[in-house]
């Protein structure tokens, strides 16, 4: 808990996952603005995902602890994150059909905000000590949460700790994508990076491994890792191609 107003406790969790969804915004907002959007939909956009990623979040993680669901299970805490994609990602088609927005150019401009405030929000989860944390450690870095919500006295890996880190490179990583790559591939990578970090850090945690020795967050890594290698293989074939085209005679070049 940070602090308590009018008898209300504001938790560092909830706090944390309001600043992600506001930077996001704002962030958005001026991609869309370089783009020739306008900054109000990527508003309506961050809002809705953020609404129904969370619904999809703590559906996806209701589903994880079924049938041993118990009332700490339906509180404010305990969201599973490709739960709260999956809601997100169905909540922005939406908006995107609705505001008729091209759903490239979207993809492109929403990878590094995505990637900011997932890092803002692993930093709430490593402040409130929600559990996320990984295997004990002897490493002089290993902590120790003895008044998180989860609590424990021995020393863990900070694994949310160090997910806000890699999702910093990746973000920086992806400012410099932005520059140089179609869209697509931009949100390609998006999904290739933040699909290996997290499932390389999950052999840190504490998840139990569900197939072939991966942890279910693992398989989803694997599948976003897959989707995005697809993704940056395919805007690269349909650049070479436009190249192409463009150098036959008569063909005027595109303009870049």
């Amino acid at each position: 808990m940070l602090f308590t107003i009018l008898g209300i406790d504001v938790q560092s969790y909830g706090v944390s996952k309001a600043a992600a969804a506001l930077v996001a915004a704002w962030l958005l907002g001026r991609a869309f603005e370089r783009r020739g959007l306008k900054k109000d939909s990527a508003h309506a956009l961050v809002l809705w995902a953020t609404v129904w990623g969370f619904v999809g979040a703590k559906v996806y993680y209701l589903l994880e602890q079924y049938p041993a669901i118990t009332m700490h299970d339906l509180g404010g805490m305990g969201f599973t994150w490709y739960g709260g994609l999956v809601g997100g990602v169905i909540a922005a088609l939406v908006v995107i059909r609705r505001h008729q927005l091209p759903v490239d150019v979207v993809a492109g401009a929403v990878a590094v905000p995505l990637t900011v405030a997932y890092g803002i929000g692993r930093l709430g989860c490593f402040v409130s000590g929600d559990g996320t944390y990984g295997r004990p450690t002897d490493l002089p870095w290993g902590m120790a949460f003895p008044s998180g919500v989860v609590a424990t006295d021995v020393p863990v890996h900070p694994t949310p700790l160090y997910e806000a880190i890699l999702a910093a490179v990746i973000a920086a990583v992806l400012v410099v994508l932005v520059r140089r790559w179609a869209p697509l591939a931009v949100f390609g990578a998006y999904l290739g990076l933040s699909g290996l970090s997290r499932f390389l850090v999950e052999f840190l945690r504490i998840n139990d491994p569900v197939v072939l020795g991966l942890t279910q967050p693992q398989l989803w890594a694997l599948l976003s890792i897959a989707v995005g290698v697809v993704l940056i293989v395919r805007s690269g074939t349909q650049q070479r191609s436009a190249d192409h085209v463009a150098l036959e005679p008569g063909v005027p070049e595109p303009v870049r």
